[in-house]
């Protein structure tokens, strides 16, 4: 996959952040040896969805790239890590403190802003847990179809240091076939940690 860069990105994309914040991305993958590769979808509106989620590390390289290409995605984290220095790296990446007491109101804001036009991309991790979760958690599949959004899948690939912009799915409301289209996009992703993969993705290895 060739590498992305700011440049690559088309004009409907949306973007937040200035130069400060992009230079600090850049210099954190280049810190930690990675990149991103891939290919954006020029569209104002989408949902990405984030998988396999096996380590916090996984989100230090997130941020580093959305920081670096400017990126507006708006992603949901439990508060607790909004503390301190972390927490102001967090809402500059686009974070948005959750509460998992009160988890619905939030998800019902962010509902709320997609439905009513505004540019931003929603960034979710399916499994919700970064402990081999059971199943997916579907609520990005039922918002994506409800507002006829696309899903963006990106990855972590520990074994080419990586994170990967694997494809663009129009979901068909099948939630079942389309869910088994999204997995079958990560066979080839080797996870900080392998033996915390969720179980549907577990089963195709």
């Amino acid at each position: 996959m060739p590498p992305l860069t700011p440049a690559d990105i088309g004009p409907r994309v949306p973007r937040r952040g200035g130069a400060g914040v992009a230079w600090l991305g850049r210099f954190i993958l280049r810190r930690i040896g990675w990149r991103v590769v891939g290919r954006l979808p020029d569209l104002p509106r989408a949902v990405m969805i984030a998988a396999p989620h096996t380590s916090n590390y996984d989100g230090l390289v997130g941020i580093a790239a959305i920081l670096g290409l400017r990126l507006d995605i708006r992603f949901m984290a439990k508060h607790s890590l909004f503390r301190g220095p972390a927490g102001w790296l967090l809402r500059a990446a686009g974070g948005i403190p959750v509460d998992r007491r009160r988890p619905g109101g939030v998800v019902a804001e962010t509902q709320r802003l997609l439905a009513a036009g505004d540019p931003f991309w929603l960034g979710i991790t399916p499994e919700g847990t970064r402990s081999g979760a059971g199943e997916w958690k579907t609520g990005f599949h039922r918002i994506a179809v409800d507002l006829g959004l696309p899903i963006i899948v990106v990855t972590f690939c520990y074994r080419r240091r990586e994170a990967r912009i694997l494809e663009t799915f129009w979901p068909q409301g099948d939630t079942e076939r389309d869910l088994e289209a999204i997995y079958a996009a990560l066979d080839d992703v080797t996870p900080r940690h392998p033996e915390r993969l969720s179980a549907p993705l577990k089963r195709r290895r």
